[in-house]
């Protein structure tokens, strides 16, 4: 599987409107809410996000016209095969309305971008095991390892 090696920055401006990308890479769904709310500009406009982890899928449009937003994010990973990742693009509206088409062509833009800069690496699953052992073996065990 595929995704960002680091939490990567991007920033585009269309029509006086500031899109600010931030790719986030996740390998655990029960600190998707926390990572977005870390990353999210309280002061922002809109704070759209799109992730994939494990088996969760969500696009969330925050406020901007149904469909234009989040869905058009969600795409990009699904095309670039990426997962446990989580896009935030926050927008800083600059008075100028894109309308519909203008917003998923900004949106997916943006994180298209953020993509472009990041560093995309393929990660494997490995099992985790944990091994239990009397305090005498350890040095054995370490041994062995």
């Amino acid at each position: 599987m595929k995704s960002v090696k680091n939490i990567t920055q991007s920033t585009l401006m269309i029509k006086k409107s500031q899109f600010i990308t931030t790719l986030i890479p996740c390998n655990d769904p029960s600190q998707i809410n926390q990572l977005i709310q870390k990353y999210r500009a309280d002061d922002a406009t809109h704070n759209c996000v799109a992730y994939i982890v494990g088996g969760s899928i969500k696009a969330d449009d925050d406020g901007e016209p149904s469909g234009t937003a989040g869905l058009p994010m969600l795409n990009v990973l699904e095309r670039q095969e990426l997962s446990n990742i989580i896009v935030i693009v926050t927008r800083y509206f600059g008075g100028i309305k894109l309308g519909a088409g203008g917003l998923t062509r900004a949106y997916s833009n943006a994180v298209v971008q953020a993509l472009d800069e990041a560093e995309i690496v393929e990660k494997t699953l490995v099992k985790k095991y944990q091994i239990a052992l009397d305090y005498h073996f350890t040095k054995k065990a370490e041994y062995l390892m």
